[in-house]
C-alpha cells in the first residue's frame, strides 16, 4: 500500500533518518497521489528524498532528468551504498555499460534512472521509454527551463513533450532558486497540470554572508582564507586565466588548491573534481563551470572574487557551502570593473534584446543587494519573495552595521559633471574632472574649463567610485556599451540634480568582521576535537579507508554528524549503530564493525585506525 507510514519506515530502514525534514512529507504525499508538483526547497534541505522515497514505494522506474553528469554519478553512488537499485545513462558510460543499464531498465530491475534531457529527448530513447512502466518524472534544476532564470537551457524547453507522450505519468519539477516569475514560467513551459506548489523557503541560516568593495591585489581573499586553512571550499573567478593564476597563488601560500574551468583538458578537470570530492581541505579555484551538482556536504566556504551574474546564480553558488548544516561562509569582493565586464558580456552574448535586458536587470539587482546597508539575508530572501521576519545577526551588515551619509550634494556634483562632459566619457575621466586632475584627455577636450572641474577634490578616487557605483545601481546613471562604455544620465537623474530627491549612500569599508577559528567552525565539533582529538582522527581515518575501499567520497560513507554521534554514544552493537543519524540497514551491515572496532581500540588500548 502506498501509505506515508510505509514511507516513514523506508526512511528509517534505508536512509537511517528518524523523521522527514520540513516539507518533505507533504511533497511525498502529493507524488503518491499522482499529482504534478513544483518543489522549491533550499540546497541541502533534502529535495532528492522527495522523489526517491516515492520511487521506492511505487511500481515502475522513476526517471530523474538532470543536466549534471557529476550529480548523476554522485547520487547513484550514494544510492548504491544504501542498497537502492539506481543507474545513470549519459555519454560518460562506455557502450557496453549503456547496454547493461538499458537491459536492467527493460527487465524492471531499476527503481531510479538518472538521465540528461538531451538523451531523454532522443527519438530512440523516447520510443523505448514509452514501453516502460514509469512511476514518475523528476525534473531537477527545473529553473533551467526559464528565460527569467539564471541558467536557461533550450534542451529543457523540449521536456514539455512529456505531458503529451506520457499523460498519465506525474512530473515533479524541483529547484532551489526561483522567483515567483520563474516559478510560473516553469509551470507553463513544462505544461504541468493540476499542480501542487511547494515553496519551503530560501533561508540557509548556517551561511554567513559578507561583501566587500574590491581593493588592490589578493589581500582581502587571503585574509578571508586564513580563518579556513585545512577546510574545503570554492573560490569563484570570472575568467579561466584568473582561476589558473589564483590557484597557483594559493598553492604558493601553502593551500591545497586546484584550478577548474571549461578550457582544461577533460581528464585533468575530472581528476581535480574527484580530488575535491574525495579529499579533505581542498580549495577549488574555478569559473562557474564548476559546482552544479556537487553534493559535498562539508564545503565550509564559498568566495567570489568577481561579481556573479545574478542573485539567483549567487544563491545557487553559495548554496554549495554548509550542506551538512554546520556553519559556513559566503564571501564576495566586487568593483566597478566587474560591473563593466558583466554588462559587456551581456551585450556581446547571443539572444535577443529582451533576453539581454533580463540579464542586465539581474546584474543591477545583485549590485543593489551588494550596496545594502541593512541585513543581507533579509534582502536576499525578499528577492525570492520569502520575507524575513527580522535581521539575521549572521551577516556583515548585522555584525558591523555600515555607516551611511547624506550624499545628495556629491551625487549632484557627479551627475552634473556627466552632463557637462556631454555624456561622452567613462567614469575614470569624470572622476579626473571632478578632482581637478589635468590629464592629457582633460586638456585635449578642454574640460579644465568646465564649472565642475575640481569641485570634487575633497573626495578620494575610491569614494567617488563608490558614489558612481551606487548611482548606477539606483538607476540615476547607465552605461552605454554600444558607445565605448560611456556614462549617461537617465530621466530619474534630473530629480536629484534639481535637489528634489535626498540621497543616503553607504560608506564603503574594507574591514571585515574578525573572528577566531572557533567562531567559524561548529562549536560542538571544536569541543569534541579538543577533548577527544585522537578518537576523532581515528574515526575520520577509518571513514577515509572505507571510502577508498568502496571507491566513493568519504561523505558517502557518512557525514561528520554521524561521526560526532559515534563519539558521543560509543556504539558497541549493530543495533546501537542503527540508532545513529544516517545509518540505515545497508550501511550498518557494511561499516558498523569498522567503527565499533575503532571505539573498542580507543577505550581499551591506544587509539588506532581501522
Amino acid at each position: 500500500m502506498n501509505s506515508i507510514e510505509n514511507c516513514r519506515q523506508l526512511l528509517q530502514k534505508i536512509y537511517g533518518f528518524d523523521g522527514f525534514r520540513p516539507g518533505q512529507e507533504e511533497i511525498i504525499k502529493s507524488a503518491l497521489e499522482g499529482r504534478d508538483s513544483l518543489v522549491i526547497m533550499p540546497t541541502g534541505s533534502g529535495k532528492s528524498l522527495c522523489y526517491q522515497i516515492p520511487a521506492l514505494v511505487k511500481q515502475g522506474v522513476c526517471v530523474v532528468v538532470s543536466p549534471l553528469i557529476a550529480l548523476m554519478q554522485d547520487q547513484v553512488s550514494a544510492l548504491s551504498q544504501l542498497g537502492v537499485s539506481a543507474a545513470f545513462l549519459n555519454s560518460t558510460l562506455a557502450p557496453r555499460f549503456q547496454r547493461e543499464v538499458l537491459d536492467d531498465l527493460s527487465s524492471e530491475r531499476l527503481d531510479l534512472l538518472y538521465i540528461a534531457p538531451e538523451r531523454l529527448m532522443e527519438p530512440a530513447t523516447f520510443q523505448q521509454f514509452q514501453k516502460l512502466e514509469i512511476s514518475m518524472f523528476a525534473i531537477d534544476e527545473a529553473h533551467c527551463v526559464s528565460q527569467w532564470g539564471h541558467d536557461f537551457r533550450k534542451e529543457y524547453f523540449e521536456l514539455k513533450a512529456l505531458a503529451e507522450y506520457f499523460p498519465n505519468v506525474p512530473r515533479m519539477a524541483l529547484t532551489a532558486t526561483a522567483t515567483e516569475r520563474t516559478r510560473n514560467e516553469i509551470i507553463d513551459r513544462l505544461e504541468l497540470r493540476n499542480v501542487a506548489k511547494f515553496v519551503h523557503g530560501f533561508d540557509r541560516p548556517n551561511i554567513r554572508y559578507s561583501v566587500e568593495v574590491k581593493g588592490s591585489g589578493n589581500a582581502q581573499l587571503i585574509d578571508f582564507l586564513n580563518a579556513h586553512r585545512g577546510e574545503s571550499g570554492i573560490v569563484y573567478c570570472l575568467s579561466r586565466r584568473g582561476a589558473e593564476d589564483m590557484a597557483q597563488t594559493l598553492c604558493d601560500l601553502g593551500y591545497d588548491a586546484l584550478p577548474y574551468h571549461a578550457g582544461m583538458d577533460s581528464n585533468a578537470r575530472a581528476e581535480n573534481q574527484a580530488r575535491f570530492l574525495r579529499d579533505d581541505g581542498v580549495v577549488m579555484v574555478a569559473t562557474i563551470a564548476f559546482g552544479m551538482g556537487i553534493d559535498k556536504p562539508d564545503v565550509r566556504f564559498i568566495a567570489h572574487i568577481n561579481l556573479p551574474q545574478s542573485i539567483e546564480g549567487y544563491y545557487q553558488e553559495t548554496g554549495r557551502a554548509g550542506r551538512d548544516g554546520d556553519p559556513a561562509e559566503a564571501f564576495m569582493t566586487y568593483g566597478l570593473q566587474d560591473i563593466y565586464l558583466r554588462l559587456s558580456m551581456v551585450e556581446q552574448s547571443d539572444g535577443d534584446e529582451l533576453h539581454r535586458n533580463i540579464q542586465k536587470d539581474k546584474i543591477y539587482s545583485l549590485l543593489a543587494w551588494c550596496e545594502l546597508a541593512t541585513c543581507r539575508r533579509e534582502g536576499l530572501l525578499n528577492y525570492f519573495g520569502d520575507n524575513a521576519a527580522s535581521e539575521c545577526g549572521n551577516c556583515d551588515n548585522c555584525l558591523a552595521p555600515p555607516r551611511t551619509r547624506n550624499a545628495t550634494e556629491d551625487a549632484r556634483k557627479l551627475l552634473s559633471c556627466v552632463y557637462r562632459v556631454g555624456e561622452r566619457f567613462g567614469v575614470n575621466h569624470i572622476i579626473d574632472v571632478l578632482r581637478g586632475h589635468k590629464t592629457a584627455k582633460v586638456n585635449q577636450h578642454g574640460h579644465q574649463n568646465l564649472s565642475t572641474f575640481g569641485i570634487g577634490e575633497d573626495l578620494k578616487v575610491d569614494e567617488w567610485r563608490s558614489v558612481a557605483r551606487q548611482l548606477l545601481v539606483r538607476g540615476f546613471m547607465k552605461t552605454d556599451f554600444e558607445d565605448h562604455q560611456v556614462i549617461k544620465l537617465t530621466p530619474e537623474a534630473w530629480s536629484v540634480l534639481r535637489g528634489e530627491v535626498p540621497l543616503e549612500l553607504r560608506f564603503d569599508s574594507k574591514q571585515r568582521h574578525k573572528r577566531d577559528r572557533a567562531d567559524v567552525n561548529s562549536a560542538e565539533e571544536v569541543s569534541m576535537t579538543q577533548e577527544h582529538a585522537q578518537l576523532w582522527d581515528a574515526l575520520r581515518n577509518c571513514r577515509i579507508n572505507l571510502a577508498q575501499d568502496a571507491g566513493v567520497p568519504a561523505y558517502v560513507i557518512c557525514h561528520d554528524r554521524t561521526l560526532r554521534e559515534v563519539m558521543q554514544f560509543r556504539p558497541r552493537t549493530h543495533s546501537q549503530m542503527r540508532n545513529l543519524h544516517g545509518m540505515g540497514e545497508k550501511k550498518v551491515s557494511l561499516y558498523a564493525d569498522a567503527f565499533i572496532k575503532v571505539i573498542a581500540d580507543y577505550e581499551f588500548s591506544s587509539p588506532v585506525n581501522c
